[in-house]
């Protein structure tokens, strides 16, 4: 059945929602769109690529509203999992099962334990979101999330929070849908514009999550009769934050896969999905599993009468009828891609390379804490404040650039150049880090000056060139995937792989992190160079990788890129006189 009310209630086009990918997704199964079609529709796709920047062509408003809301979403749980981290060792330190010595190795526990799940399932998710749609996906996390944030409020030994962490890890893939649902409802000529708010919403989610666990947590809780559950008011905050999400969720998101929008809404496919089940447990055949015969004769008497063929066919009828009578629950892809054709060259070096960077990443968030409170000469000597002032600081100029810088280079660089760029970038703050110089002048050995004032300089812009690069090497990597995809009907099975790699180097990031660090302190001279060294080093033979990334279809619309140019109008050759 068709749905020709849709386009006019969603947008006015649904070709245009096709416009990230470089030829439009057949609606049925069949051949390939030929030359003429291809090039006929939206002037092609090579008008999208060769577009100069200096041309006329307005690119396609944003849809405000989605984008609202997906901020929402986004920002609800960045909040929710942030508000964990500042009372997270204070937990784990009264917990009664736990070893003072041992509360380090056990937040550590704890908090990868988290990333460990996500790593199970996140790969899961997203594949589901491509058979069942974006929107249930969303509000299953959602709901079972607000479930886990309660329950982990009610935890009072070590094995139970390691439990509970767990089940949010598993049922929480909703980041890498919302990447998809945002490539899903932009086109090439707005989705920089679009996918730059992204990362400025996960800045966002890491202050307000720290301010609602830090400040509703007092600083002397512990397990006791006056107060049996110390830690459970900011896991409830964070619930109602995401019951507040679901609400919004499930009010004004639209479904943005295309083939879940002939079916019919979430409440009436729940609804049928009960009447599977009654069916499944009360019949021995349930009509959804019947299969309507075709030219079904039965063989004649001898006396040449047909009989029960009426009958017969009134049975094939009924089960016809009882079978269009429950509704679809899981939208038919019309478009069958092979395994070469989603995972790509370009596909597999994005996902290797976005794998060291969230490795790198995650390392360096892990390593600076523990570079910066330890002692000379293998640390710095910096107070709790210290290191929270100066992560503010990074933390406060990554939004102002990304806001107000980041599109401009974007625009200059590409999202290849971008991309490559940034990986350089976060190479260099690891090897620049353990050459800071000391705040006292006694501990002066081997760092590039001396000096509380030139501490700080150097640290603010090693910290600024940390985070600008990974705020960078995240939005390119979101644009680059997005545009690399041959269909949106496979995005949310890549963004779930995406957000499956990211896990894994979350999950085992701080673990070597740490243990490289320590391993330093045995190394004289400069033992602290040991594990920023090989981060770098491994950062670096991302950066190395991300010159083997050259599709011509990874750029937004309206980018310039010379050789890109020549390629197009050669091809543009070939066509016309294919044609």
């Amino acid at each position: 059945m068709g749905r020709p009310n849709n386009g006019t209630t969603r947008r006015k086009s649904s070709t245009t929602h096709y416009q990230t990918f470089p030829t439009p997704p057949p609606k049925s199964k069949g051949q390939p769109p030929s030359d003429t079609s291809r090039t006929s529709s939206h002037d092609g796709p090579h008008h999208a690529r060769t577009g100069s920047k200096g041309s006329n062509h307005e690119g396609s408003p944003l849809p405000i509203r989605q984008l609202f809301v997906l901020a929402v979403i986004s920002l609800s749980e960045q909040t929710a999992l942030n508000s964990i981290g500042p009372y997270l060792p204070q937990m784990v330190a009264t917990f009664g099962d736990v070893d003072p010595g041992q509360v380090g190795l056990y937040v550590g526990l704890v908090a990868s334990s988290f990333a460990l799940a996500q790593f199970a399932t996140n790969f899961f998710w997203g594949w589901l979101s491509d058979r069942i749609g974006r929107k249930p996906v969303v509000l299953t996390g959602t709901l079972l999330s607000a479930a886990c944030f309660v329950a982990f409020g009610f935890c009072k030994t070590l094995w139970q929070a390691v439990i509970v962490q767990v089940l949010m890890g598993l049922v929480n893939g909703n980041q890498g849908v919302v990447s998809t649902c945002l490539g899903e409802i932009t086109d090439r000529s707005n989705q920089s514009r679009a996918f730059i708010y992204l990362p400025v919403i996960y800045g966002l989610g890491g202050i307000t999550g720290p301010v609602v666990g830090g400040l509703l947590v007092s600083k002397n809780a512990h397990f006791s009769k006056e107060d049996p559950y110390p830690y459970l008011k900011p896991n409830l905050v964070s619930a109602a934050v995401l019951i507040v999400d679901l609400i919004v969720t499930m009010v004004f998101l639209e479904e943005s896969l295309d083939e879940a929008r002939d079916l019919p809404p979430l409440g009436k496919r729940v609804g049928n999905l009960f009447s599977w089940g009654w069916q499944f447990a009360s019949s021995s055949r349930p009509s959804y599993l019947r299969i309507p015969s075709i030219n079904h004769k039965r063989p004649l008497h001898i006396d040449g009468d047909a009989t029960n063929e009426d009958e017969d066919e009134e049975d094939s009828d009924s089960d016809s009828g009882s079978q269009t009578s429950i509704p679809e629950m899981i939208p038919h892809h019309t478009t069958d891609l092979t395994q070469s054709q989603i995972l790509n060259r370009d596909t597999l070096l994005l996902m290797s390379t976005y794998l060291i960077f969230q490795l790198s990443n995650i390392s360096y968030n892990s390593l600076y804490p523990i570079f910066g409170q330890a002692a000379p000469p293998r640390g710095r000597n910096l107070s709790p404040k210290d290191i929270g002032f100066s992560l503010a600081f990074a933390s406060a100029a990554t939004i102002v650039f990304q806001l107000g810088f980041f599109g401009k280079l974007r625009e200059k660089l590409g999202n290849r150049v971008t991309y490559r760029s940034c990986m350089a970038a976060m190479a260099l703050a690891f090897i620049l880090t353990p050459w800071v110089g000391y705040k006292d002048s006694k501990n002066g050995d081997g760092g590039i000056s001396t000096g509380k004032a030139w501490l700080w300089v150097e640290l603010g812009f090693i910290l600024l060139v940390k985070s600008l690069a990974a705020v960078g090497c995240l939005t390119s990597f979101l644009l680059l995937i997005t545009n690399s995809a041959p269909n949106h009907s496979v995005l949310g099975t890549l963004n779930g792989l995406a957000q499956t790699l990211s896990a894994a180097g979350r999950a085992v990031g701080p673990f070597f992190a740490g243990g490289l660090f320590s391993l330093g302190t045995h190394v004289e001279p400069k033992g602290e160079a040991v594990a920023f060294g090989v981060f770098g080093g491994v950062t670096f033979v991302g950066f190395l990788m991300t010159f083997g990334i050259r599709g011509a279809n990874l750029e937004s619309e309206g980018w310039d890129e010379e050789e890109g140019s020549e390629e197009d109008e050669e091809s543009e050759d070939e066509d016309d006189h294919a044609r």
